[in-house]
């Protein structure tokens, strides 16, 4: 399968964190054109997408958040320079001299900043920079600044997408590499003429990042019987790592969840993604998170006596970061994956 870099690179770029994805909602409805039969976004401004299946039977949900670590901002001092706060968890290390784009009447482009080394102690030296000790710098006056720049406006990450080898590098692949691979699962769909198992509710969730709050909204209101979380996972198959810490590889296929921190996964659902993988020789890898969440647990606990719930995760490098790394076999691999799995839920025994 050719990835579809463009699509990506829109998708990846759009700004949206969370409680502020207007632009990225605005391009998920664009794509999602003729390929669901009823789209809608409720009142938290998830996206439901419903592509309907061969029986309305029982019900199934894929989420997908459309969300990305960011900052909002909080002060604008006498000199023009802007404090944040962030919105989702950043490694604060990764932030020295990263450019940003704050959303104010009009972007915005700002650097992060702090104390330079040349002026820390000793002691500063030795200590990894507080997030509060950061600020952005506009290059402009205050008077200058709050012409356009307000507290409460938001700030994204300012990566643009390049091709690594065989990868994609980019910032937000978390988890804009997942609003991709639904998107393509229901593009796949219908160009195969496949139906769905059951009715399919494609899901592109909000504020994921601060606590699950779109799925667990979109899971009670749809109440669906099987859900697959569809989200990015640790790659940590870099040097000085342990094999027992890598949790997943890149290259090594689409990531079958067994559990994370905030959820373990129905062993029926796990055993059905392993045989459907097995049976359309899908390669994939097994993921263990100890630590993290996503919208998974959410499909599996807002549903009155819960769903039998799995995840599809794509591997990645450096999450959480300023850029994220992709592979583009692990994309293919979890498009084939989502879309055989939602299709062929009728054919496994799900008895206990």
């Amino acid at each position: 399968m050719i990835i579809d870099i463009a699509l990506l690179t829109r998708i990846c770029e759009a700004p949206g964190a969370p409680g502020f994805e207007k632009e990225i909602r605005k391009l998920v409805l664009t794509e999602l054109e003729g390929l669901a039969d009823d789209i809608r976004v409720d009142n938290m401004g998830n996206v439901v997408a419903l592509k309907k299946g061969k029986s309305s039977a029982k019900k199934t949900m894929v989420a997908a958040h459309m969300d990305e670590i960011g900052f909002i901002v909080t002060h604008i001092d006498d000199q023009g320079f802007v404090r944040f706060n962030p919105v989702g968890g950043f490694d604060p290390k990764t932030l020295t001299s990263q450019r940003v784009i704050i959303h104010g009447r009009k972007d915005l482009m700002g650097v992060m900043g702090s104390k330079p080394v040349h002026l820390m102690s000793p002691e500063e030296r030795n200590k990894v920079v507080k997030i509060t000790d950061y600020f952005i710098d506009t290059g402009l006056p205050q008077k200058e600044v709050i012409k356009v720049v307000a507290v409460g406006d938001f700030v994204t990450r300012h990566s643009p997408l390049i091709e690594l080898g065989d990868c994609v590098n980019v910032k937000s692949l978390d988890n804009r590499a997942s609003v991709f691979v639904l998107i393509e699962t229901l593009r796949a769909l219908k160009k195969s003429k496949r139906k769905p198992a059951y009715d399919f509710y494609a899901v592109f969730t909000v504020q994921e990042e601060v606590g699950l709050r779109g799925a667990q909204a979109s899971a009670i209101q749809i109440q669906p019987d099987f859900g697959f979380g569809l989200d990015t996972t640790i790659a940590y198959d870099v040097p000085g790592s342990s094999p027992q810490e890598r949790c997943t590889s890149l290259g090594g296929g689409a990531a079958i969840k067994l559990m994370d921190s905030s959820v373990i996964c129905d062993y029926r659902m796990v055993a059905f993604m392993k045989a459907t993988a097995k049976r359309r020789k899908i390669k994939w890898q097994p993921e263990i998170l100890s630590g993290g969440g996503t919208d998974t647990a959410s499909l599996q606990r807002m549903v009155a006596g819960g769903s039998i719930t799995g995840a599809v995760s794509i591997p990645t490098r450096h999450i959480h970061q300023t850029i994220e790394s992709c592979h583009k076999e692990d994309l293919a691999a979890c498009i084939n994956l989502l879309a055989a799995c939602v299709c062929e839920l009728d054919q496994h025994d799900w008895a206990f």
